[in-house]
Order: structure tokens, then C-alpha cells, then sequence
């Protein structure tokens, strides 16, 4: 018999919506207990979605999706919205291929009103959705914007509130505030909310609007009532602390209990009632109701693998071999160790140094480590800032994020010619996290700045020898150096660092049948995919670029004067990229060859494991191998 006997009895929000005040404290209890039973076996994200199950039962209680419009920011807090929303049977399918999005995903559900996966954008979504609402509806529409988990510090979430107080549409902005986004928030708002939610004398303000508030039936005097209880309460009392969010023409409510499912439907009953733009603060906890996530908030905003319900213990699959370290450990490493000889650099990350393992410095260094906040065109330019007064930054964004930064690359650093090395993690296909999180077009984008530097390391060796490079004296541009998420080939640490030259490949391997041209960590499958054309007797070389910009020319020279056919091969889009290079390389200098681009084809790629997706788009090795073969094929019939 299931332990799950109300939420069984949901599959769409209007299952429930005649549930008594009990049973909707039942169901927020099931449906917390389902998203941990669901998450031990199938990984996931995990804390912010425990943390909003009140407020994801409340919501589509007291609103009517999905006609009326929920727009999750940073999307992983949406799992309990998911499993509310037609997907619970299909949950255990969760980041899997063909399966249910980590994300919300408007080609997924009806339900899911905006694709979200980079944070910050719901506010200026549900502006843009209860605008057209008040030009298009006959029946007014409710739109609800879900903002938090870190969310608040980007700009484009204050670009939005900006705007948002001079709307006179109807919206309403729930800032889910649990002081967390993947590290502790940062950053002047985050000491602000604080201070608002600790304030006596805020919250003594607060406690007389509620209490007027939950008398409310209808709309009318009171209401009217109301508000100015609100605008003029809350201005006159804080005098010296007035409330920003006021201040923006923004009504303010809270802050409140998020984990209180029946004042939160109060709340939002009556809250709808009062036209124009609102927001929320609600009060809540990561990682709520699983011990284990609510005291490691940091370690538990993602399950990388499946764990024990009691315990909170990980469950290893099998005998853990030993295995090469991550690509971001050995960033988080090498940067220390550089540092430490090199009193100039600085690290920068927009809220990601446990993800990207600038934590390591920011413990050992903490005067020369900075977490921004989720920030990355402030990071970029402040990047700049740090290099036009001589220190050399190492700016670490996961390559999905940068894209949100290119006008700052191109006019704050590149423009101006300075030595700010741009990390970029997670590039290529990331896996699970699907199409908002792949990395697949920052080689194509970054080619075209110039002053750009673009290297990409075969492995964690290279990483650390173009580290290396990057940081030197007399190399005083823009560097970008671009590597995956996971892991490549062990290392010796005790190696001596490597200067490597500017814009040089090298040759792996020998061939005489066809060239093999390689950029990044995606070589070592070309390495296994060569070993297997030996066996077919087609003789393949092997040349790991290593720098897109520049170009190595005079390997291509000698590559275009010995072969007539050629594989490139990137784990990025094939769009601009390095195969593109080459193309435009035969083209200028009157070569001419059979060339076979292998990479991410130009459309979005769907969530599964780097592997499937490698596969599913033709660059494993596999893909590499039956490329060769094909293309030899065809060289013997054309002969």
C-alpha cells in the first residue's frame, strides 16, 4: 500500500484544490517525502525544491493554472511543480534521455509558462506575460513570478524590478529568500533582507498589515485601506530604513513563512485581490525536512549520485576505481599554486567557487578571492577594473553563463586589450543539466574578438601549463582558456609547469590516410577511435590543435599539403568553430580537401549523459571512427 495517499490522488493542481486546511499540510509532507524518495535513487537538484514544497502546493491552490501564469526563476526549485503537474508517474525519468527536464520547459507542459535554467529572468518575464495579459485577456490573468536561490544579485533581476514599478499591469513577485544559491548569498541585498526580516520595528509594521489583511473578504474600502497602511506605514516608520521594494513602486508583503502552506494561501488569496505590481518575501529553508541538506546546504544543492534515506550517505556504484581528478579541481589547485608565486593574481567567480573549486582559494586567500554574486557581467568588468590597474584576474564563469557576459568581454576587456584570463568550465555537452546548460558556443563566439586568445586543453596537464601561460608577464591580453565538466587523464602534480607557445598545435600521432584534427578534451576519443582504424588498416593522424585563435598555420600548411581528407572535431557547436577555421584556412590559402566537421549540430541538445549525447550527436568514438572510414571509402571509389 503507498505511503503517498493524497498525492496519489493528484495528477493536475485541480485534484486538490478542494482539499481541507489538513490535507493540504498532508500533501506538502507527502510531496516533500516523494521528491527525497525520488532524488535518492535518480540525482538531481535538490535542496531548493525541498525548500519551496508549501509554497509549490500554495501557489497552484490558490491560482488557477494554467491559465494563470507561474514562471519559476533558476528552475530547479520546479521539481515539486512537476511532480503537481502531470509528471509524478514520469518523474523517476528526471535528467534522464528522452525524460523529464530538470528544468521547466514550455515544450514539456502546459503548466511550465516560461524555459528557465539561467537565473534572474522571471521578473522581466512576468512583466512582459501580464502586459500582453492586459492587452489581450477578457478575464484577468494572474501572473506570479518565483524569484530566489541566489537569483536577486543578477542584473537583469534588478533591470526588471526597475521597470516592473512603472507597469500598472497585474503581477506578483515572490522573492524566495533562503540566503542561499549554490554557496551563501552575497552581496549588499542579501545583508538588506536580512536586516528587514531581524528588524523590531519592521516586523512590528508587519505584524499590524497582516492582521488587517486576514480580514479581508472582498475587495474594496479595506483593501483600499490597506495599501495605504502599507505605503505609508512602512515609509513613516522606518524613516532612515525605508523599504527598497516600496521604494520601486513595488507594494511590499512579508516577510512570511514559507513553510506555513495555509497562511501562504491566505496570503495569496488576499493578495490577488490588490491590482498592480506586488512582491512577496517569503522566509524558507534549503534542503527543508532532509537533515542532512538543511545543515550542508552548499553540499546537498545537487545529488551527484544516489544516497541512503536514513543516513545521507552517497551510494557508490560498485568498487571506486582510482579515478583522474575533475578538470575544476584542477583549476581550484593550480590557481593557488600560481598565486602563491604570482602576488597579482586574483580569482573571480559569479556565485559558483564550490562549483568551479575556487573555493579552495577563497579558504587559503580569502583577500584575493571574490564571489560576485550571481553577476557575470559585473564579474567581467570588474575583471577589467582589477587588470587596468596592473593585477591579472582569473575570471572563472561555466561557459553556459558567459554568453550572459559577451558585450563586457568584447568592449570592457578585449577592447582595451587586457590580461584577464576567462576560465570557462563546463564547456561542451554538460549532461544532464540539458540545452540551458550545455557550454556549445563559447569557442564559436569568443573567435570572433579580437585581441582574443582561445585555447582549449587536451587535459588536466595542458590546463595547468596554459594556466601557466596565461598568467606570464609579457602575455598581456585577453586569454581564454575552455575545459569540460568531469574528468580526462591522471596527472603527475609534481610535474613542472610548462610554458607553451602562443597559437601552436603539435602532431600525436602519425597517419598517411586521413588527418584527424582535435581541439580540447575531446581528442582522447579520437586517441581510442585512431587505435580502432589500425585495425580496419586505415592509417589516420592525429593533431590536437590545442589554440583556436590563433590558429596554428603552419601545421595546417603541412596538414593540407599531405592529406585530401580531414576530420575536426570539437565538442562545440560546428557552427564557427574550429572546423569552421579550417574551412575558412583551405579557402584563403587555395587548398582543397574532403573536410568532415564533427561537433554539436546547430540546434539545442536535450538532457542524458555526456556519453549519450556524444553519441547521439556523432563525435564519440564511434562517430570519429565511422567518419574516418566513410571518408576513405569514398577517397577509393573517387581514385
Amino acid at each position: 500500500m503507498s505511503k503517498y495517499k493524497l498525492l496519489e490522488k493528484v495528477k493536475f493542481p485541480e485534484d486538490y484544490r478542494n482539499f481541507s486546511r489538513e490535507e493540504l499540510e498532508v500533501l506538502s509532507k507527502e510531496l516533500r517525502e516523494f521528491i527525497i524518495d525520488e532524488l535518492s535513487r535518480t540525482p538531481g537538484h535538490f535542496g531548493a525544491s525541498l525548500g519551496v514544497v508549501e509554497l509549490t502546493v500554495a501557489l497552484h491552490y490558490a491560482y488557477n493554472t494554467p491559465f494563470d501564469k507561474i514562471i519559476w526563476d533558476v528552475g530547479h526549485q520546479a521539481y515539486g511543480h512537476k511532480i503537481l503537474t502531470g509528471r509524478r508517474e514520469n518523474f523517476h525519468t528526471l535528467r534522464q534521455l528522452n525524460g523529464v527536464s530538470g528544468f521547466p520547459n514550455i515544450f514539456e507542459s502546459e503548466y511550465d509558462a516560461f524555459s528557465v535554467g539561467h537565473s534572474s529572468t522571471s521578473i522581466s518575464a512576468a512583466i512582459g506575460m501580464a502586459t500582453a495579459a492586459k492587452l489581450t485577456d477578457k478575464k484577468r490573468r494572474n501572473i506570479v513570478a518565483i524569484i530566489g536561490d541566489g537569483s536577486m544579485t543578477a542584473g537583469l533581476a534588478f533591470e526588471g524590478l526597475n521597470n516592473a514599478g512603472i507597469q500598472h499591469s497585474d503581477f506578483l513577485i515572490i522573492l524566495n529568500d533562503n540566503n542561499m544559491a549554490i554557496d551563501p548569498n552575497v552581496g549588499a541585498l542579501s545583508n538588506y533582507l536580512l536586516d528587514i526580516t531581524t528588524s523590531k520595528t519592521y516586523n512590528k509594521v508587519k505584524d499590524d498589515i497582516w492582521n488587517v489583511l486576514g480580514k479581508i473578504k472582498t475587495v474594496g474600502p479595506e483593501t483600499r485601506k490597506l495599501v495605504q497602511k502599507v505605503e505609508n506605514g512602512i515609509k513613516s516608520t522606518l524613516l532612515s530604513n525605508s523599504n527598497y521594494f516600496e521604494g520601486l513602486n513595488l507594494r511590499y508583503f512579508g516577510p512570511v513563512d514559507g513553510h506555513d502552506v495555509n497562511h501562504l494561501v491566505e496570503t495569496l488569496n488576499d493578495i490577488k485581490k490588490i491590482k498592480g505590481p506586488k512582491i512577496l518575501h517569503v522566509l524558507t529553508k534549503k534542503g527543508k525536512g532532509f537533515k542532512p541538506a538543511e545543515e550542508n546546504q552548499t553540499a546537498w544543492h545537487a545529488t551527484g549520485e544516489a544516497f541512503n534515506i536514513k543516513t545521507g550517505q552517497k551510494i557508490a556504484n560498485g568498487k571506486k576505481k582510482k579515478e583522474p581528478p575533475k578538470f575544476q579541481d584542477v583549476f581550484g589547485k593550480t590557481i593557488i599554486e600560481l598565486a602563491k608565486k604570482n602576488k597579482k593574481i586574483v580569482g573571480i567567480s559569479p556565485a559558483m567557487l564550490s562549483g568551479c573549486s575556487l573555493n579552495l582559494m577563497m579558504k587559503e586567500m580569502p583577500e584575493r578571492t571574490f564571489d560576485v554574486g550571481i553577476a557575470e557581467q559585473h564579474a567581467v568588468t570588474y575583471s577589467a577594473g582589477l587588470a587596468v590597474q596592473g593585477m591579472t584576474p582569473f575570471c572563472n564563469i561555466y561557459s553556459t553563463f558567459m554568453q550572459r557576459a559577451y558585450d563586457q568581454v568584447v568592449h570592457d576587456v578585449a577592447m582595451q586589450n587586457l590580461q584577464v584570463v576567462f576560465c570557462l568550465d563546463r564547456g561542451g555537452l554538460v549532461g544532464a543539466d540539458g540545452a540551458t546548460h550545455h557550454g556549445a558556443y563559447d569557442l564559436a563566439y569568443m573567435r570572433t574578438v579580437p585581441n582574443m586568445v582561445i585555447a582549449s586543453p587536451i587535459d588536466e596537464q595542458e590546463l595547468r601549463n596554459l594556466m601557466f601561460t596565461a598568467q606570464l608577464d609579457k602575455n598581456k591580453f585577453p586569454f581564454t582558456i575552455r575545459y569540460p565538466r568531469g574528468r580526462g587523464r591522471m596527472i603527475n602534480w609534481k610535474t613542472p609547469f610548462e610554458e607553451l607557445e602562443i597559437g601552436k598545435g603539435r602532431e600525436l600521432s602519425e597517419g598517411s590516410d586521413i588527418a584527424i584534427l582535435t581541439i580540447g578534451a575531446i581528442g582522447i576519443k579520437a586517441i581510442t577511435a585512431i587505435e580502432n582504424l589500425k585495425k580496419e588498416n586505415i592509417s589516420a593522424a592525429h593533431y590536437d590543435m590545442r589554440f583556436l585563435k590563433p590558429l596554428d598555420e603552419n601545421l595546417l600548411h603541412q596538414i593540407f599539403k599531405k592529406f585530401d581528407k580531414i576530420i575536426t572535431v570539437e565538442n562545440g557547436t560546428i557552427v564557427g568553430g574550429l572546423g569552421t577555421a579550417v574551412i575558412e584556412f583551405m579557402a584563403e590559402n587555395n587548398y582543397s580537401a574532403k573536410i568532415k566537421r564533427l561537433g554539436i549540430p546547430d540546434k539545442f541538445i536535450e538532457h542524458g549523459t555526456q556519453n549519450e549525447l556524444y553519441k547521439m550527436c556523432g563525435f564519440d568514438e564511434t562517430g570519429i571512427f565511422n567518419t574516418a572510414k566513410e571518408l576513405n571509402i569514398f577517397q577509393v571509389i573517387k581514385k
